[in-house]
Parts: structure tokens; C-alpha cells; sequence
């Protein structure tokens, strides 16, 4: 008997399944999408929050460099007061001058930049009188005004007495 060829037998074509698909995804590819959109709201918030922080540090900043030696001390303490109560609380900073405000400016800043008490003369003889102060005098107390925009804020952590009461302040 002949065996017969591939041709005469009836066999039919083989047909091959669909390739599995992507969609619908897997519980676990879920999970994971909704982490990896959990974790870019929670970096976009924090850089909003640090940009926010850094604003009023920001402008005190710019202003500093405008500030002359024509305008004196007055102009200087006025830019320190501000930029502070942008930070803390108006009942803590508002009330503060001569010496209580001096050690206020340096008990926020690094023990490493303190500096405002041991200008404490210049710095009250200055505020309080018609007198211009001398160049070498001026600059110390500008250089300490920009340290302390510098290293002072925004704070790093506010003890619960001297946060703001609102933004809106």
C-alpha cells in the first residue's frame, strides 16, 4: 500500500491564538500606578511648599541690596521686622525692640553666625539717633542683616508659640 502524500491529506490549516493582550491590566500594575502618582503629588506639594518658604526670604534679600548707606539703620531694622513677621507669629516679634529684639535676631540664628549683641551699641545708637553711622559701621550691620536672611530663614522649626496664626497675615 502507498502512503500517501501530505497534499492528499485532509488536514486542516493551524491556526494560532491571539497574542495575549496588555489590557485589562493586572491588579498589581494599578497598585503601582497609583503609588508612582501619589508620589509626584507628594514632591510637587513639598517644592511648592519650599518655594512658597523661600518667597518672603527672597524678597528681603532683594531689598537688601537696595537698601543704602544714605538710608541708614531705620531702613535695615525695618527689613529685618518685616521679613520676621513674615515667618513668626505678630503677638511674638511686633512688641520686640532695643535689646529684646537683638537677642530675638540672634536666637534664630546658628550659634556659629550669632552676632547682633556684640554690635548691640551700634545697632541701638544707630536706630535711635539723627547721627549717620560710619561706612565701616553701616556695612558690619548690612552683613549681618544678610546673614541673617541667609541662615535665619525660613525657620527651620517653629516652636508651637511662634507659628503664624494664618497665612494671611
Amino acid at each position: 500500500m502507498a502512503t500517501p502524500s501530505v497534499q492528499q491529506l485532509p488536514l486542516a490549516d493551524i491556526h494560532l491564538p491571539q497574542a495575549p493582550s496588555f489590557w485589562p491590566l493586572a491588579w498589581g500594575w494599578w497598585v503601582l500606578f497609583a503609588v508612582v502618582i501619589f508620589a509626584i503629588a507628594v514632591v510637587v506639594t513639598l517644592i511648592r511648599r519650599k518655594k512658597h518658604a523661600d518667597a518672603a526670604q527672597k524678597e528681603a534679600l532683594q531689598k537688601l541690596s537696595l537698601i543704602t548707606e544714605e538710608q541708614g539703620l531705620p531702613a535695615l531694622n525695618t527689613l529685618l521686622k518685616q521679613a520676621a513677621l513674615s515667618y513668626y507669629s505678630r503677638t511674638i516679634v511686633a512688641p520686640l525692640t532695643g535689646e529684646a529684639w537683638l537677642a530675638f535676631l540672634d536666637n534664630q540664628l546658628p550659634v556659629k553666625y550669632c552676632g547682633f549683641s556684640e554690635l548691640k551699641s551700634v545697632w541701638l545708637s544707630g536706630s535711635f539717633s539723627n547721627t549717620p553711622l560710619s561706612s565701616d559701621d553701616f556695612q558690619q550691620c548690612k552683613t549681618m542683616t544678610k546673614t541673617w536672611l541667609k541662615h535665619a530663614l525660613p525657620p527651620r522649626k517653629l516652636p508651637m508659640m511662634t507659628q503664624k496664626e494664618s497665612s494671611n497675615v
